[in-house]
């Protein structure tokens, strides 16, 4: 790093520890510099996607664990992942960019403070002259979410927990197929329209049945979405999310070393 930094770094001697634990959490740390701080990623993208070609920009939220050794600030146990963490939040675009971040803490929800990381981005492609996609796990199904998406004319596919309610649409798909199983997954679709109890209007259901070769029971899944794709599309577009959990799984460490040891060390917003 000396030597990256230039000729005279050879000559001189490195921060002691002490000296940049300070500068992380006294100077870096201030309101004006994390703000600064913040907007640098916000910035690369932007200027990524002023030379990337396409009028669409999709975006895939997901959350992630970022392990801890010590007694890190704000850290804490999370019965989901087992593990004393932190819980972030990411938002990868088609090409693997990550869009933000947001360290929390280990015990939050899955979709907890997506407000605050979507909007930013949301804004910032607001004269773009792109259209913009959410993709989301589960985790985001919340009528919150929906009308927000909506009301920003953001087209979105979000899985949906499965129900009795659901599954009863699709009773007659639930039977094993007649007949020898191929080699390969017998797969169907079907839509509906569903309300669950806190919607507060009727909304756009894709199912997937998925009957695989030597399983007793299908795959079933359910994805709620506004886009006016035909269902088999609506799945082959949701499924493309899987871009954005490898990219999530591999910022699980986004600093290794020290910044995830060190006792008491805040995390960097």
């Amino acid at each position: 790093m000396r030597a990256a930094v230039g000729r005279k770094a050879l000559e001189a001697n490195a921060a002691s520890s002490a000296t940049v634990s300070r500068f992380e959490t006294e100077i870096l740390a201030s309101e004006d510099n994390l703000e600064a701080l913040s907007s640098i990623n916000g910035a690369w993208v932007e200027r990524a996607m002023s030379s990337t070609e396409g009028k669409r920009v999709i975006l895939d939220m997901d959350s992630s664990e970022s392990p801890v050794h010590g007694k890190q600030e704000e850290s804490a146990y999370s019965g989901h992942f087992g593990s004393v963490c932190y819980h972030p939040l990411f938002v990868f675009n088609q090409h693997g960019d990550c869009e933000g971040a947001h360290l929390r803490q280990g015990n939050v929800g899955s979709s907890d403070s997506w407000r605050g990381l979507l909007e930013p981005i949301v804004e910032r492609y607001k004269d773009s002259g792109r259209k913009l996609y959410f993709r989301g796990d589960a985790a985001f199904a919340s009528p919150d979410i929906y009308e927000y998406l909506e009301q920003k004319g953001i087209l979105y596919a979000i899985q949906l927990k499965r129900n009795g309610r659901l599954e009863g649409h699709i009773e007659h798909l639930l039977s094993r197929p007649v007949g020898r199983p191929p080699a390969k997954p017998q797969v169907f679709c079907h839509e509906l329209l569903y309300r669950a109890g806190t919607w507060g209007k009727p909304r756009r259901v894709v199912a997937k049945v998925e009957w695989q070769r030597g399983e007793l029971l299908p795959r079933v899944s359910f994805i709620v979405t506004n886009l006016s794709k035909k269902a088999k599309n609506v799945v082959r577009f949701y499924n493309q999310r899987g871009n954005c959990e490898g990219p999530s799984r591999r910022a699980r460490t986004p600093c290794p070393g020290p910044a995830s040891s060190a006792a008491a060390s805040p995390p960097t917003r």
